[in-house]
């Protein structure tokens, strides 16, 4: 016998997942957004450096779901960058001169900042992010202070991303502009679909953990994106998101089983490889969720 799907009507379910966030989500978002621009501007300490701020990841790329209950949201400082350069050479060769502004200094003075506009007991420093607690007006926001950062050629030329540190000293890269542009490109490529399915794959992932489904819980957000990113774009554009969805499923699934397969592929950015050490998630784990997902949906 085939499997029993959860989900009584899929066709229903997933037209009702894969919609975009609410009018009254996004200007919470927004509202979180304005805040922390406002706690920057206030802040003396930032009056003589070039700082930014910036919704990042998946509400700023509108794959968000509704239990995704904060938004992330970047501070940019340019005074400083940090770099890789290629092999054998220095950064001398590129005239790079040491940092006049630290990280570690940084990130205390943005602490200052957000605890200035909103009062301490509504920021909670963590490794990599501030937590800036809600309130009726704006949801809660993870705030992370960043550096650009700089991927130098052997000619000089070099693409920018951002970068910071932990507190507990490890360097972590990311590429939003990349991220976001790539991502609206293949949503227009898809009439809307790479989105559609991304939060419709969200939602399953979510409901799944719900029901005690294990193979759920180690799978982020962001690599789910990553995933359905990886979906050739024909596979996406069926009538139904029932079909798009049960393509992804199959496709992913098929070529997440052996290393060789999706070797190359890459994170939305098409900067970072999705499956190397480098990674927080494991291929193997990312292939469990999709076979349990199938099997979760009764498919065949």
């Amino acid at each position: 016998m085939p499997p029993i799907p959860k989900i009584a009507d899929i066709d229903a379910t997933f037209n009702s997942w894969a919609k975009s966030p609410s009018t009254t989500e996004q200007e919470k978002c927004d509202n979180s957004v304005r805040a922390v621009k406002q706690a920057v501007v206030s802040f003396e300490g930032f009056n003589d450096k070039d700082v930014s701020v910036f919704a990042q990841g998946s509400f700023r790329d509108r794959t968000n779901i509704s239990s995704e209950s904060d938004v992330d949201v970047g501070v940019l400082c340019t005074d400083t960058f940090y770099y890789d350069l290629p092999e054998g050479t220095t950064k001398e060769d590129f005239e790079i001169s040491a940092a006049g502004y630290e990280h570690p200094q940084y990130k205390d003075d943005l602490h200052q900042a957000l605890n200035d506009h909103f009062g301490e007991s509504a920021v909670v420093r963590g490794n990599k992010a501030f937590d800036v607690h809600e309130n009726s007006y704006r949801i809660d926001a993870d705030v992370v202070p960043h550096f650009e950062y700089r991927l130098y050629d052997k000619y000089g030329s070099y693409r920018t991303g951002t970068a910071f540190l932990t507190d507990d000293g490890n360097r972590i890269v990311n590429w939003p502009e990349q991220n976001y542009s790539n991502g609206v490109t293949k949503n227009d490529e898809t009439k809307g679909s790479f989105k559609a399915v991304t939060r419709i794959i969200k939602n399953l992932r979510v409901k799944m953990e719900e029901d005690g489904i294990a193979a759920a819980k180690p799978i982020p957000s962001y690599l789910i994106e990553c995933l359905v990113w990886n979906v050739p774009n024909p596979g996406l554009m069926h009538d139904t998101y029932k079909e798009d969805v049960r393509y992804a499923l199959a496709h992913l699934f098929n070529d997440t089983r052996e290393f060789e397969s999706c070797k190359e592929w890459g994170e939305v950015n098409e900067i970072k490889y999705l499956f190397r050490d480098s990674q927080p998630w494991r291929r193997v784990q990312a292939n469990a969720f999709l076979d349990a997902a199938w099997n979760y949906l009764g498919f065949e």
